[in-house]
């Protein structure tokens, strides 16, 4: 399905890079299939050489790609709508991960596009992202199925109503700053116990990627897995309670409110062309 289609990508920074990484490694796509854009040539050279691609302007990617990905800062993505309009119509999937831009801009720019909206996180960048995904207008069937074929090969997706997505970005796309905090933080008490720095860091990454790890292939609830590990006047419920204490859950779920607020109130208004 993807093989026999072009896949253009407009801005090769860390997240466009990312991606076709992911998606050259995983044989989901071969180099020929895919053709590069970027503001920045040096960039875009940069990784043209890296992984043997072909580049082009944004308007010739755009004009011989049958899959478009929109990597962009929001500020410049005005000026590249405008730029490739032309050669984008009903024949074209569009995807978009440019944070903040709702699909009814991206709809009023590019008319008759099928477009997808794309929310990823950082850890797209090692292959274990998760992308939750909103379908746009004209969608055919099949396209929000390509798309999280695509995204699939750099980590998970879920697909969630567009409204939905200041929420993902609170949780998924926050979401690796507040774990970053925790790794830290018990890395940090096991420096306080006595442990060298760069072992209790191991210990404490490698925890985090277990316990991720394990409830994603089990599916059992958390409280079932933190259970297994909580015996009757053990170690783990004396730390537990200590949580509990200092209200840890409550921080953690007062963050996530806290980002999709300040995600709903930072969406800037559509851009003007």
């Amino acid at each position: 399905m993807i093989e026999k289609q072009t896949i253009g990508i407009i801005g090769v920074g860390n997240m466009g890079a990312a991606l076709l990484r992911g998606w050259l490694e995983s044989g989901l796509v071969e180099p020929g299939g895919l053709l590069i854009a970027d503001a920045d040539d040096r960039r875009l050279q940069e990784v043209a050489g890296e992984f043997g691609l072909p580049v082009g302007t944004n308007r010739e990617v755009a004009a011989q790609a049958a899959i478009l990905l929109l990597a962009v800062k929001p500020q410049i993505l005005p000026a590249v709508l405008a730029e490739i309009r032309p050669e984008v119509g009903a024949a074209k999937l569009v995807i978009s991960i440019v944070a903040g831009v709702p699909l009814q801009f991206l709809a009023e720019q590019l008319p008759g596009a099928r477009l997808i909206r794309v929310m990823p996180n950082t850890p797209t960048l090692v292959q274990a992202g998760m992308a939750a995904l909103a379908a746009g207008p004209h969608c055919r069937p099949g396209d929000l199925a390509l798309a999280q074929q695509l995204f699939e090969a750099v980590g998970l997706t879920v697909t969630v109503p567009e409204h939905l997505l200041d929420a993902v970005t609170g949780l998924s796309g926050s979401g690796p700053a507040y774990v970053f905090v925790m790794l830290e933080a018990l890395a940090d008490g096991g420096v306080k116990m006595g442990l060298p720095r760069a072992t209790a860091l191991l210990l404490a990454a490698q925890t985090i990627l277990g316990a991720a790890r394990l409830y994603l292939e089990t599916r059992e609830h958390p409280g079932s897995l933190k259970d297994m590990v909580t015996s009757p006047a053990g170690t783990t419920i004396t730390g537990l309670h200590v949580l509990e204490q200092g209200g840890f859950r409550g921080l953690v779920m007062a963050a996530v409110e806290a980002a999709t607020k300040r995600a709903q109130a930072l969406a800037p208004p559509p851009p003007t062309s």
